[in-house]
């Protein structure tokens, strides 16, 4: 994971790397798709985020995207939650 997309957590789940607070229906989302990328990205952490262990991911305070990581360092949003 290029290290502009680094955040506070990391993990690997089946061969995909997750980078920060990614929502959990967008990692289910990418391994049913299996894009031919790295993984998923929310860098840093999203400012006002009160959604952490919530069902609800609609609480973000502010709008923040999570990115689609590609093999060549490039990325583009996977979902924005606005």
């Amino acid at each position: 994971m290029p290290i502009r997309y680094g955040a506070c957590h990391s993990a690997e789940i089946d061969g995909f790397v997750i980078e920060g607070h990614v929502p959990a229906p967008e990692i289910h989302r990418l391994l049913e798709e299996r894009p031919d990328a790295i993984g998923l990205s929310v860098p840093a952490m999203p400012r006002g985020r009160t959604w952490h262990g919530r069902s609800d991911l609609r609480q973000c305070a502010r709008p923040y995207d999570v990115l689609l990581v590609e093999h060549d360092g490039s990325a583009r949003v996977y979902r924005s939650y606005r």
